[in-house]
Formats: C-alpha cells, sequence, structure tokens
C-alpha cells in the first residue's frame, strides 16, 4: 500500500514539472522598459535585506495578468505586500503579485495565462511610492546551482530571477 502512495506521490510531483508553462508579462502592455534590471537582489532593501523580484512600474489601475497557468492559492494583505495573491503554477513555482489597488478573484481559482487578476497599486510599505506591482517567483524545489555567496545568496536556489523568466514571455 505505501508503495502505491509514493508512487502516486512521485507521478503527482512529475507531473508538476511536465505541465507546459506559458508566459506573459504580468501586466497590462508592459515591457522591460517598465522595470529596472538591476533590482533583482538588489540590496540593502529595507528590511527584507536584498530585494527578491522586481518592481514593474505602471499607471495606478491597471491590469494585472497571470502571468502562466496558475491556481490562486491565497489573496489578501500583509504589512510590506499589502494587497497581495499567491499563485501556484507548473514547474511547482510560486507566483507573488504585491501591492495591487484591487484583487479581482476571490478564493482558490484555476485561472489561465493573461486572465486579469488584479490591478496595479502602491499598497503595504509601498504606499507614498510610484504604483508598481512586486513580482517574485519561488520554486518550492530548489535550483541548487544559483546559490552564490551574496548576501543572503542560498535564498537564491528558491527565489528565481523574475527578469529572466519573462525573457521567454510572448
Amino acid at each position: 500500500m505505501m508503495r502505491w502512495i509514493l508512487l502516486g506521490l512521485c507521478v503527482v510531483v512529475l507531473l508538476g514539472f511536465v505541465i507546459p508553462e506559458p508566459r506573459t508579462i504580468p501586466v497590462d502592455n508592459a515591457s522591460p522598459a517598465d522595470w529596472n534590471k538591476d533590482t533583482f537582489w538588489y540590496e540593502p532593501w529595507g528590511t527584507s535585506g536584498v530585494h527578491k523580484g522586481i518592481d514593474i512600474f505602471a499607471q495606478k489601475g491597471t491590469s494585472v495578468l497571470s502571468s502562466t497557468h496558475q491556481l490562486i492559492i491565497y489573496q489578501g494583505q500583509k504589512p510590506k505586500g499589502g494587497n497581495i495573491i499567491l499563485a501556484l503554477g507548473p514547474k511547482w513555482r510560486l507566483h507573488y503579485y504585491a501591492h495591487l489597488d484591487s484583487i479581482e478573484i476571490d478564493g482558490i481559482t484555476l485561472v489561465s495565462k493573461g486572465t486579469k487578476i488584479g490591478t496595479v497599486g502602491s499598497t503595504g510599505n509601498a504606499q507614498g511610492k510610484a504604483p508598481h506591482l512586486h513580482y517574485s517567483i519561488v520554486s518550492l524545489f530548489p535550483y541548487f546551482w544559483l546559490a552564490d555567496e551574496s548576501t543572503q545568496g542560498a535564498k537564491k536556489a528558491y527565489y528565481l530571477n523574475p527578469i529572466s523568466y519573462l525573457s521567454a514571455a510572448d
């Protein structure tokens, strides 16, 4: 019996890695000119130490889109992120959308790439700053070869560079 449970678990994990991962920039009509390519792992960055994502700047209220097919697993408020959405995508990657002005989905929801899930804002610790989407990607399975000796560099095995990810977006 235990063998079948382990086999089933292995199949589920492997399927997560083979699900196609179409990509799009998560802010409507945004381009690489809308973010600073040097902000991933920039330091010092407040109480976080380093910036573990990128900020995509846009007008307040601009649509925030699902960057790939995802299962929305949390939406709510956090002190630093303000209005946030956390989604599980292919390859067992968590996609974190923060500082949203509004959240357009409720509950655990399966969405396709490009689905509107919220709008750009400046909530949380971004109050008083230019509206933007903070976007991070965290792998549930470590990429050990990405870790380095930089500040908090071991966390780079989990926090993936969104710029590299979005370079493959359509």
